[in-house]
């Protein structure tokens, strides 16, 4: 009697329903390309340094490249290759799971509402968390503490002083779509590296090489995997060195801490593509809010 695999989704839909056809892998590819392709052309195409800073980069897009290079990979070829192994390691899961290849195009705009529905609660969780930060008036400068917790790296938000206000306006707008831009990518890559490849290891590493039970192992696997995605946006590891992202804070690293273990119970109830979708969309909701309602 084959043994059901060990990382496989907890709950079973009935075939070919949407349930069902939008947690497979292949859903996952092409749902996410668009996202992806938004993130690659837009990171290169928009004219700020802010990409180039380290507190705003997708950091698991640069462990992705690292990794690629130390492989020997040219750094160029890096660059490209962290979505085409995005899309192969989504594509080996879908041949391993022995589902149908064929995808609805229906079901994109049903899919994209049910992430949107999905981010509410992490919306409703961060505003009850975190009260509004007065902003004061002084010369401009980055800072890192929104209104509305991102579970991406914290969004730079400018405080400027009046005499500086029309030259911070477009700074501003260039600093919200080079935020949205990153949180789509962190959808993408956090999920990939923290729940699909992080947790799947310390499933094998629990339950094949540790021996413990089934239950132990996926509450260890959830509870780690969402502790370091939440200790990575304060302490980060890049390029071989550790540096300081944000200072610590336990109320945001308490929301991002809770934000995984979310995370994760998408991803083992709804699949791949709907968990970046929602992480994706809660990241461009919590820029837009911030810089609606909680902006200087």
């Amino acid at each position: 009697m084959t043994e059901k695999p060990k990382t496989d989704k907890l709950f079973n839909f009935a075939p070919d329903s949407y349930l069902e056809r939008t947690a497979r892998p292949v859903y996952g590819i092409v749902f996410l390309l668009p996202f992806i392709i938004f993130y690659e052309v837009g990171t290169l195409l928009i004219n700020t340094d802010l990409l180039n800073r380290s507190q705003v980069r997708v950091v698991a897009f640069v462990w992705l490249q690292n990794a690629l290079e130390y492989l020997g990979f040219g750094s160029k070829f890096a660059w490209a290759a962290p979505p085409l192994a995005a899309m192969l390691i989504l594509a080996a899961w879908q041949l391993a799971s022995r589902k149908s290849w064929r995808f609805n195009k229906h079901d994109f705009g049903p899919m994209i509402c049910e992430c949107i529905l999905l981010a509410v609660p992490l919306i409703v969780l961060s505003l009850f968390l975190n009260s509004p930060r007065p902003v004061e008036n002084y010369h401009l400068q980055s800072q890192t503490a929104p209104a509305l917790l991102n579970p991406e790296a914290p969004i730079a938000i400018l405080a400027v002083a009046d005499d500086e206000h029309d030259s911070a306006v477009q700074t501003t707008k260039t600093s919200v779509l080079a935020n949205i831009i990153t949180g789509i990518g962190a959808g993408i890559y956090e999920e990939l590296v923290f729940r699909l490849v992080l947790i799947c290891a310390l499933m094998i590493v629990f339950q094949d090489f540790l021996r413990f039970e089934q239950r132990t192992s996926i509450i260890l696997s959830v509870l780690i995997s969402a502790a370091l995605f939440s200790a990575h946006h304060h302490i980060v590891f890049v390029d071989g060195q550790l540096a300081v992202n944000a200072p610590f804070n336990w109320t945001e690293f308490l929301f991002r801490t809770i934000a995984g273990v979310y995370f994760a119970a998408l991803f083992a109830i709804r699949g791949f593509a709907i968990t970046a979708g929602t992480h994706a969309l809660y990241d461009t909701i919590a820029v837009i809010i911030n810089a609606a309602f909680f902006g200087p």
